[in-house]
């Protein structure tokens, strides 16, 4: 199979080589890293990446299908393109991702957009070079989805220009919660092998890669279907232990899974990052049972004290929806108390929205849009007050900052991260890019930090 796929890369460059292609991607980490795959396979076949989708060749769109609101932007986006192909006959049009994985999103598309050429999913990002080339004779649009993870990643893994880069562990997810599709355009759990995801990480290396976070719908349940069994916590101390390696993320984690031996990880390895993504949803037990999450607003306060007694200054952030079926006014202010008693340095907060195929959708009591966008705002000052204290509590104080790029809005400037993955700032230092820098905080706002390089410590 490596050998044809070889075979298929070089055939698609003698067709193709040169030509130029732009890729958008909407939604998670696991879909920004599958567009670097994307990118990987293109790179090596000879196509260009460029700006703007009038002056390409190839026009890649990699979907989100997590809300109906995700689904509408891709659509829109497909129908513009339509335009550009009248102008630009030679274009071609592929739309890919967790959309393309759910069969009554693709039927939609291709039964209204004609200028669409090729379709694929999240399993069969291996399969381009061959349908670049199937769609070189075809009128219609070339179709290809595969149900399950096949384990191609080693062939295609991404070679990150920046210091920073994803890892996928495990693909999938086995939790069904009852507003969630992920299970059902994803598929279910598979885990890679450790010795496929550290050779990555290794190669990662070799490129000038040293923070890696390592991606899963439900990481912290990794290892679970392999026929060796290893824990997550087992396989951070593998990645802890790899030369190159300066700092390591992980998400997403959900609290029914949490170990204690991962929350040993944060006393035992100090390159794990001091920062934890824990998504809690909603503050009721009502809203938890009724969401499937197994576990209580107890239980997740128990938690958070665990990994405060092992890293007291960690970082946490988490995921919020409002207005989740049947939430009450009792059970939004549990979310509020919940918020309030944890002090999440940063929080993902979403209004609750159908999902046609999900067990939610179905449910009754379904809550107003004016209750929704009400408590929305109520959920958004509390977050946003405390977040604000946080920042603002970091101010003339010196954090070790990884510069991974250029500001995106001020070229005089650089970006980078905390071990607490807050965003900072920082007057452009050609040689601290890619590197841990010690860095004074000078002022910010609510969503990231200014600071100023302290010079003769690094």
């Amino acid at each position: 199979m490596e050998e044809k796929f070889q075979h298929l890369i070089e055939r698609v460059k003698e067709v193709h080589g040169g030509e130029t292609y732009v890729i958008t991607t909407h939604g998670c980490q696991m879909n920004e890293h599958d567009s670097e795959k994307i990118k990987t396979l293109l790179n090596t076949m000879g196509f260009k990446e460029i700006d703007r989708e009038e002056e390409a060749d190839l026009a890649i769109i990699n979907t989100c299908s997590v809300r109906h609101s995700a689904e509408d932007k891709v659509i829109g986006h497909i129908g513009r393109l339509k335009h550009i192909k009248k102008q630009n006959k030679d274009l071609k049009v592929a739309v890919c991702g967790c959309m393309m994985q759910r069969k009554e999103s693709r039927d939609y598309v291709l039964n209204t957009f004609n200028h669409v050429d090729i379709v694929f999913g999240t399993n069969n990002i291996y399969r381009l070079p061959q349908l670049i080339l199937e769609s070189d004779d075809k009128k219609n649009a070339v179709v290809d989805i595969d149900e399950s993870y096949t384990n191609f990643d080693n062939q295609i893994y991404s070679r990150t220009a920046g210091n920073a880069a994803y890892v996928n562990i495990v693909y999938g997810c086995n939790n069904f919660c009852t507003y969630c599709i992920v299970p059902y355009t994803r598929g279910r759990e598979v885990s890679r092998e450790p010795e496929d995801i550290l050779d990555e990480i290794k190669n990662l290396v070799a490129d000038g890669v040293n923070e890696v976070t390592l991606l899963g719908q439900n990481v912290n349940s990794y290892g679970k279907n392999l026929e060796e069994k290893i824990t997550f916590a087992e396989l951070l101390r593998m990645v802890h232990e790899v030369e190159g390696i300066e700092r390591i993320h992980f998400t997403t984690s959900h609290p029914k899974d949490m170990s204690d031996d991962l929350i040993a990880c944060y006393k035992d390895l100090p390159k794990l990052a001091n920062y934890l993504h824990l998504p809690v949803q909603s503050g009721s037990n009502r809203v938890l049972k009724m969401m499937n999450r197994h576990y209580t607003r107890e239980d997740y306060f128990t938690l958070i004290d665990k990994v405060r007694a092992v890293r007291p200054d960690i970082s946490l952030s988490t995921d919020i929806m409002v207005g989740f079926p049947g939430e009450t006014e009792e059970d939004f202010e549990d979310t509020l108390d919940l918020v309030k008693r944890v002090k999440y340095d940063n929080a993902f907060t979403f209004i609750y929205s159908r999902r046609e195929g999900t067990r939610a959708d179905k449910m009754e009591n379904q809550v107003p849009k004016d209750v929704k966008d009400a408590r929305f705002q109520r959920l958004l000052d509390a977050v946003y007050t405390i977040q604000r204290e946080k920042y603002e509590a970091l101010h003339g104080t010196v954090q070790e900052v990884l510069f991974e790029s250029v500001s995106k809005n001020d070229p005089t400037k650089m970006s980078g991260r905390t071990a607490g993955f807050k965003l900072v700032h920082a007057p452009y230092d050609a040689d601290s890019i890619g590197k841990m820098v010690p860095v004074k905080i000078t002022g910010g706002n609510t969503f990231s930090l200014e600071g100023e390089i302290v010079h003769g410590k690094q």
